[in-house]
This record gives structure tokens, sequence and C-alpha cells, in this order.
């Protein structure tokens, strides 16, 4: 644990110096971001956060591989953690370019399948489910890549669409990030195996380049992390979820969990969950563009979640801090009820949640409405 929390502060740190790098090229290059009828911000900010987040947790790689016990690890975890940073170099480079001359959404669809691909090819790809200790679901090559590629792509563009407050998709994926890591951990734990895992060492990166970044980017912004920010934090997250999936035993994913279904949807299951957020608002963004008025998924417009909480009466802040709640909420929750499947406890901490999330969401702008309505006459 000591190894991994170097790592996250490795990663928090250099990215933390390299913002300041970052937003000077950003300056420089004229990669920033200009005030659209569809944004928040009332003043150009730069761009280019991704490549100060991907330098961190390349930092955070390079130091991993010197640590007395990582270092010891089987040669495959930091073989499979080194093609998930390539992968995550060339999206970035296909972010930073989009920063720079605002490429199309096909040409980007293009960049993200190409760095899926790249994953495919070495190897970082679903590989089997597990139902019991005696039954398991194998994929074949095909069902493999398709099953991957989509995952890394959906998660990508989920990351992507809920970029549009200062210091939400680097919270959500930061949190999101954190749970996914006390996961792996626990189930190495609990099953006595090597703690030294792809998943673990990405998601302790992942997550301290996400904290390292949110200084700068909490509101008001004085960076945004573009999309070689959030293309690059989503196929990290997904590539470290992939990577999670092939590096125990069969079976073993049966002994944490009490529900063989959940036991045997865990590696597609946990994503969807730890980036609920995202994902909910990827999913209504396509059906309220593409079925309701007929037009590209692609194309931006104001009614995003976190659109929508400003207009019912948070503020930038609180708006931003609801969405993390949430997200916490349905990361450690699908954790929780992974490694304590049962527990009465964890339903209760659970529905205690909820009732708070819920209350701030909706009940704080009504009570606060009187108030802002005579601030305002």
């Amino acid at each position: 644990m000591r190894e991994y929390l170097l790592v996250f502060l490795v990663a928090t740190s250099v990215t933390y110096l390299l913002t300041v790098v970052a937003r000077e090229i950003a300056l420089r290059t004229g990669a920033v971001a200009r005030v659209r009828d569809r944004d928040v911000h009332a003043e150009p900010i730069p761009y280019l956060g991704g490549l100060a987040m991907l330098g961190g947790m390349l930092a955070a790689y390079v130091v991993a591989r010197q640590l007395p016990f990582l270092s010891g690890s089987d040669p495959f975890v930091f073989r499979d953690a080194g093609v998930v940073l390539l992968a995550g170099a060339l999206i970035c480079a296909v972010g930073v370019l989009d920063d720079l001359f605002e490429l199309d959404a096909l040409t980007k669809l293009g960049g993200q399948v190409l760095a899926a691909g790249l994953l495919i090819v070495f190897g970082i790809q679903f590989v089997y489910f597990t139902w019991t200790d005696d039954v398991i679901f194998a994929l074949d090559p095909t069902q493999s890549a398709v099953l991957t590629g989509f995952l890394v792509v959906v998660t990508i563009n989920a990351v992507n669409f809920v970029d549009g407050l200062d210091g939400l998709a680097a919270g959500v994926v930061g949190i999101g990030a954190m749970s996914f890591f006390l996961f792996c951990y626990q189930v190495t734990r609990i099953n006595d195996l090597p703690r030294a895992t792809t998943a673990a060492l990405l998601s302790a990166a992942l997550a301290g380049a996400c904290v390292g970044f949110l200084v700068h980017n909490f509101h008001p912004a004085r960076l945004f992390m573009g999309d070689s920010g959030s293309m690059l934090i989503g196929l990290v997250f997904s590539a470290s979820v992939v990577t999670f999936s092939g590096q125990f035993p069969p079976g073993l994913l049966g002994s944490v969990s009490q529900t063989s279904l959940l036991t045997a949807l865990l590696p597609i299951l946990l994503p969807i969950f730890i980036l609920v957020v995202p994902l909910v608002d990827l999913v209504m963004a396509v059906v309220r563009r593409g079925w309701f008025d007929l037009r590209s998924p692609f194309s931006p417009d104001k009614l995003h979640l976190h659109h929508r909480l400003l207009e019912i009466g948070h503020s930038h802040r609180r708006a931003v801090l609801i969405m993390w709640m949430w997200a916490a909420l349905a990361s450690l929750g699908a954790v929780l009820i992974s490694l304590y499947p049962g527990r009465t406890l964890v339903w209760v901490m659970l529905a205690g949640g909820t009732v708070v999330a819920i209350t701030l969401t909706v009940i704080i702008p009504i009570i606060r409405k009187p108030h802002m309505a005579l601030h305002d006459l």
C-alpha cells in the first residue's frame, strides 16, 4: 500500500507542476477555449491540461519500476501498464490536435478507435468471464476485440461529454479511479494474492493525476484539460478495468461475491457503475440529439446534467460537488457491494448517502429560491 501511495503522490505532484508548463504552451500556441453559447466560462481559458496529466502518469510509472515491491512483480504488470500509457499518449496527441485545430467528430472517433485497437493488438482485452469456479465464459478473438473496443470508446466519450464544468471530469474520474483501486487491492488481499497488479498501478497513477490537475482546474479554473485530457483519462480508466479482468485466475471473483450474475458481469459492470454520471449524461445526450432533435449525437448543446443543475439554481461549485457526490455514491456502492455482499451496514450507508444526495440536489435549490429572488430584486 505504501508504494501505491507513493505512486499516487508522484503523479499528483508532477501533474501539479507540469500544469503550469502546459498552460504556457497553450497560451503560446493558441490552444484556448473561446467563449461559446453553450459554455459556462466567461473568459478564454487555456487548454492542454492533458499533457500535464500524461506527464504525471508517466512519471509515476517510471518511479514505480524502481520501487522494491512493485519492481519485483510479474513482468506483464509493467508491460501492460506501458501499453496503456502508450495508447494514452496516442489519444492525448489526437486531443492536442483537436484543442489546436478543432477536429471534426469523425476524425476524433477514428483516433479513439485507433487507440483502442492499439490496446487490443498488444493483448489488452477481455479474455473470459467467470460464472462459478467450474463455469467460465471464454471469448473468441472477435468477441474480445469488439467488446473491449466498445467499452474503451464509450468510456472515452462519456468522460468527454461530462467535461463541461470546472473540475467536473477530473473529479468524477478521480473518484472512480480511487474506488477501483480500492476494489483491486481488496480483491488481492482477501484472496491472498500478489498485491502488484496493472489495474491497481494505473488506478493509483490516474487518481493522482486527477488530483494534481484539480488544484488548477477547480472553479475558477486556470486551465482546462481539453480533449487531450478527457480522452486520455477515459482511456486509461477503461483500460485499467480491462487489464483487471485478465490478471486473475478463473473462479477468483466467485470467492469475493456471492451473486453469480454480478460475478460474471463484474468486469463490465464496474466501469458502468463507477462512471455512472458521465455514462448517463452520454446516453441522454445521444437520445436527445439523435431521437428527438434528429441531429448528430456529437453536436454540442447546453442540456447536459451539469447545465440542468445550474438552471435549477445551483452555483457552479455546488453543481460540481453534487455530481462528485453522485459519482462517489455509485462507484463506492458498486465496490462495497461487490466486496461485501449481504452486509446490512453497506446497504444502510448507501441508503443514507442516497437520501443526502437527493436532498442536496433537489431540495436545496427550492429552499434557496426565495432568497435568491429577493437578492435579484
